[in-house]
């Protein structure tokens, strides 16, 4: 399978818009995207932001797609951003768009009525995650769907055609959604502020034996797990799960302060614990589920 993968204009010259780290062969029916932890930022876009180049990063999933990067050595792929969030979310429907944000009426079939774009954090986001604006003025409606079109569409077709290849191979294909959360994220009652959230769109999205599996491989590791709450799962999972069709989608939020310095925008000294501890998870869910779904990996 090729894809074909847009660029980035920045200060330093062109770099790609998202990369896929890919096993030599393909031996788990898991595919890992981490799509909010980009952090190359675009020429044009600082040029028209308000924010400073720290402030700006406010929405990154901070590392990790490095918290991962270990999985193609166990036989799996990972898709993973280079563009931020800040300037394109593609854990958005693809034309959530707020018309505050624009110089000119956008497209008809724009939704311009969600929460999310009521929130400031549609396809094209109006805040970073403190609620504070991003742009100096108001964006062209063409450069907002450029954007849409050069690298939202295809880093979508790139996730789509790795599931869809891991269901060929495997007769069931499990996406992991893999993003973090800060640790100031809204405490649960009690005052609780887990460690790890687990979400599958209230058990539509996966079956409800993987993402068992998910919490308890994950609890098993000493952490504070919730499913569903306060993250059920965005877009991505909602639109790639799919379990009466051997699709399951599985979002998973990792508190930041567990491994880094949220303010310095720093791995602290505990980043490879964590990352040893998600490789653990993976080996666990994986034996899992090939005992449960019965999957045989295609010969090399």
């Amino acid at each position: 399978m090729s894809e074909t993968i847009p660029t980035l204009q920045t200060s330093a010259g062109a770099c790609p818009a998202f990369e896929i780290l890919r096993p030599p062969v393909q031996h788990l029916p898991i595919v890992f995207s981490s799509p909010h932890s980009g952090r190359v930022y675009p020429s044009d876009f600082m040029a028209a932001t308000r924010l400073s180049p720290d402030a700006i990063r406010r929405s990154e999933d901070l590392f990790v797609d490095q918290l991962f990067d270990f999985v193609p050595a166990f036989g799996a792929p990972l898709l993973y951003a280079r563009f931020p969030r800040a300037f394109l979310d593609v854990n958005r429907e693809p034309y959530e768009l707020d018309p505050k944000m624009f110089d000119a009426d956008l497209p008809v079939f724009a939704n311009v009525a969600s929460v999310r774009v009521a929130g400031g954090l549609g396809t094209i986001p109006r805040i970073v995650a403190e609620k504070e604006d991003i742009y100096r003025a108001r964006l062209s409606v063409a450069e907002g769907l450029d954007r849409i079109d050069r690298i939202y569409k295809p880093f979508h077709a790139c996730l789509e055609g790795l599931i869809q290849a891991t269901r060929d191979r495997f007769g069931i294909a499990l996406l992991l959604d893999c993003h973090s959360m800060p640790s100031t994220v809204r405490a649960l009652p009690g005052g609780r502020r887990p460690d790890i959230v687990v979400g599958d769109r209230f058990g539509t999205s996966a079956s409800g034996r993987i993402v068992a599996q998910v919490v308890t491989s994950l609890s098993r590791l000493g952490y504070d797990v919730t499913r569903n709450k306060p993250y059920a799962g965005g877009y991505i999972t909602e639109r790639y799960g799919k379990p009466a069709l051997g699709l399951h989608a599985v979002q998973i939020e990792i508190n930041r302060g567990l491994y880094s310095d949220e303010r310095r925008y720093v791995p602290t000294d505990n980043f490879d614990r964590v990352r040893a501890d998600l490789a653990s998870f993976v080996t666990e869910l994986a034996a899992a589920i090939g005992a449960d779904f019965g999957f045989a990996a295609a010969a090399e």
